[in-house]
């Protein structure tokens, strides 16, 4: 068993202020190594990881961005199986959404049709495929992408922890045209000077995330629940409660196959759902040809005038049905990471929108002829022939449909953990060759109990469908802002161009928007208050990780504060290496004043460990470990901060391990040989500690101090603040998992360091 020391809350006498941000912006120079020596004595002076920084240049990734036809073809097929389930699916149920009280005339399923057309190609195709996946970050997607991308060029964090040298890692550099407008300039400013600003986009990017896993809830119940409920096309046998119970035992399978990873759920389901798409597009085409051809006329948008102007508010309501033809577009853009750009860009375009349109072309022909089918659309437009495989097809298609949001929701809870946003759950890396692909088993398991639940209660499509609209459009509309903002302020993007796509593609979504809220009260307040629950447990868990780090800021440790405190005669010097993790990137933590003052004892190098994500999908490896000594006397003191992107699992513990202690050894013999170019004897080296203490140590044994702080209310806090501290967050504190289980650290050579903050 892990051993613990507990102990109150510290109050350090001497409050050290918070050292202002220093982040270097892109393109700033690089200093040179004579530059390094004439700072040599400034640096000393001061708690920061530049200039003295192991800095290690990382590989061309050019590579990566050239990659073979062969293998994006194999991903643009694997794809298949995992984006497009949902948005292909939709013929299911789009027509039913639409005319929920029949058809009126026999022109609406023209202008009908219409919407759908443009629909799919505006928002899907346009919008996503073309420009809103230029928007990934070093090759991945999602909200959280978009607020990187934000973040890295602009100051709008709410955690000081950024140093300078974090500009300098190859991905995250930003491509800026050299144009910059002082248009671009305000805007950044206005970010970055506004408190309320940054907050409120912090608020968005877990809204849109709330959201997205929302689409993850609902997807697989809409989906199933409408193939299985084609079988009462065959049988009457079949009552609405057994409809129910079956897509139950469909969707606890699938949820328990997620395990295996998107890379072999990939190959398994692309092949399905390839074949979904060429029946559905087949006999899209036969019945356009065998019932009414003219309704290629629909190509004309007059149409949609027309159907407003016989239907007017009806017309406006069923917007909500039309947007069901794009459910699942989000997965287009979270699910890039598990793919790449160009492979989804080449399935969507030459494989769903063809097969999509010829769908929903062939059951507006059907109904031009048999308007009083429309609840029923889809299997009633099957041949006869073709009925028992098109529904074995549907079901199984069904069952994927819901794929593209559940790898999406994996995708963005991992992003949303490495920011701060997330209460800590494991995050598990699923595919060797492919990057980006996750499982995690807690969302996972949640997320198969909300959808049992949500079927066994609603029991039809029809609710269900009004909440589904709601959720696809509140995530367009975050994306759209975002992306405005990158439009404007990282690409410079002309104008007139910005107010081309907010007049088009924005309007277009705000009146989506509308309508779809009119239906709140029929289901639509279900993802609203799935949002609200995420939400409040994002903001919970975010604003006491960020009241931590400004506690152990405001009271860190300055070296000469350490220096006394191991000086005294009761303390003991250990053989070997001790690790010490903390959330700081600068000063030493308070936690370990508290435990020297119980254990007068610690090993004779000490490295402070900081595991920290930066706003970039991935760093390259050799860029990953940043390295400084602190100046002590009695032990070796060193500094390490180990930054990942926000899409990266941690390698396992052992590997991790050895490569900080690889580096820490080339630091030590980088900084050795700079003092001796420089003709100088180094201080500590005087004092008998000597340089090869860190490979001596290593082979004296590694012990693991985790820093388990638990957090209270400080005397007089408000109530707002009491209930959210001492009840919310040490809720889900201690429900969730430690700090030594995600970290994944050995208990055998841990120990536990535990310790009272008064926030």
């Amino acid at each position: 068993m892990a051993d613990r020391i507990s102990g109150g809350a510290e109050e350090v006498s001497a409050v050290v202020p918070i050292e202002e941000e220093q982040v270097a912006p892109s393109g700033s120079d690089v200093p040179t190594p004579q530059e390094r020596k004439m700072s040599w004595q400034n640096l000393r002076r001061h708690d920061s990881l530049y200039l003295e920084s192991r800095k290690l240049h990382g590989r061309d990734h050019s590579e990566d961005d050239k990659k073979k036809w062969s293998v994006i073809l194999q991903l643009a097929f694997q794809s298949i199986g995992v984006v497009y389930g949902d948005i292909g699916t939709s013929p299911l149920y789009v027509y039913a959404g639409i005319f929920p009280e029949g058809i009126k005339h026999e022109d609406d399923v023209l202008g009908a049709m219409s919407l759908i057309f443009y629909t799919l190609t505006l928002l899907p195709v346009i919008k996503y495929v073309f420009i809103v996946l230029r928007a990934n970050d070093n090759g991945d997607g999602g909200t959280f992408a978009l607020y990187s991308l934000i973040c890295r060029y602009a100051k709008v964090g709410l955690i000081p922890n950024a140093e300078m040298e974090d500009g300098e890692v190859s991905n995250y550099q930003l491509n800026l045209p050299n144009r910059r407008q002082k248009r671009a300039s305000r805007i950044q400013s206005a970010l970055e000077n506004s408190h309320f600003a940054k907050v409120s986009l912090l608020f968005a990017t877990m809204l849109g995330t709330a959201m997205v896993i929302g689409d993850g809830v609902l997807t697989p119940c809409i989906s199933v629940l409408s193939a299985v409920g084609g079988i009462t096309e065959a049988t009457s046998a079949m009552t609405e409660g057994r409809i129910v119970w079956a897509s139950v035992v469909i969707l606890v399978f699938l949820f328990m196959v997620q395990r295996l990873g998107t890379d072999k759920v990939g190959y398994t389901f692309a092949p399905i759902i390839f074949i979904w798409f060429a029946f559905i597009a087949t006999i899209g085409v036969y019945n356009f040809f065998k019932y009414d051809p003219t309704v290629i006329k629909a190509l004309n948008p007059a149409y949609i005038i027309y159907y407003f102007q016989r239907n007017k508010k009806n017309a406006w309501i069923s917007l909500g049905g039309v947007v069901l033809c794009i459910t699942g577009t989000e997965a287009l853009f979270a699910d890039v990471g598990h793919f790449s750009v160009r492979s989804i860009q080449l399935s969507m375009s030459l494989v769903t929108y063809p097969a999509l349109i010829c769908a929903y072309a062939g059951q507006s022909s059907f109904l031009r002829k048999h308007s009083d089918l429309v609840s029923h659309t889809f299997y009633k437009s099957t041949p006869g022939s073709l009925y028992w495989p098109m529904f074995v097809v549907a079901v199984l298609a069904s069952i994927i449909a819901s794929q593209a949001m559940i790898s999406g929701t994996f995708s963005i809870i991992q992003q949303s953990l490495s920011l701060g946003c997330f209460p800590r759950v494991k995050v598990v890396h699923t595919s060797a060759k492919h990057e980006g692909q996750v499982y995690v088993p807690e969302i996972n398991y949640l997320l198969m109990l909300a959808c049992v639940c949500i079927t066994l209660v609603f029991k039809n499509t029809t609710n269900i469908g009004n909440a589904y609209g709601i959720a696809v459009v509140f995530v367009m509309t975050l994306t759209s802002s975002f992306l405005v903002l990158i439009m404007v302020m990282i690409w410079k993007t002309h104008i007139l161009l910005v107010i081309t796509y907010v007049v088009i593609i924005g309007s277009v979504e705000l009146v989506y928007l509308s309508s779809v809220l009119y239906k709140f009260d029929q289901g639509g307040y279900l993802p609203l208050a799935f949002a609200a629950v995420l939400m409040t447990i994002m903001y919970v868990w975010n604003s006491v990780f960020r009241k931590k780090y400004f506690y152990e800021l405001n009271h860190k440790i300055s070296p000469e504060m350490f220096n006394e405190m191991v000086s005294t005669t009761s303390f003991r010097r250990l053989p070997g290496m001790a690790f010490f993790y903390t959330e700081l990137v600068q000063g030493i933590p308070p936690i370990i004043k508290h435990y020297v003052e119980h254990v007068p004892a610690l090993q004779s190098v000490l490295v402070f460990v900081t595991i920290k994500s930066l706003p970039v999908s991935k760093v390259p490896a050799d860029e990953r470990f940043l390295f400084r000594r602190v100046k002590a006397k009695e032990i070796d003191v060193f500094r390490c901060v180990v930054r990942y992107g926000y899409t990266e699992v941690r390698a396992e513990h052992e590997l991790f391990e050895k490569i900080l202690l690889e580096r820490l050894e080339e630091f030590e013999g980088d900084r050795r040989a700079l003092c001796n170019d420089d003709g100088r004897v180094e201080e500590d080296e005087e004092d008998g500690n000597g340089f090869g203490g860190v490979a001596k140590a290593w082979k004296q044994g590694v012990v693991h101090f985790i820093g388990e702080t638990e957090v209270v209310a400080k005397p007089g806090a408000g109530f707002g603040d009491r209930i959210m501290i001492n009840y919310a967050y040490t809720f889900l504190k201690r429900n969730l998992r430690e700090t030594d289980q995600v970290f994944e650290i050995p208990h055998k050579r841990m120990l536990k360091v535990g310790m009272t903050y008064e926030l």
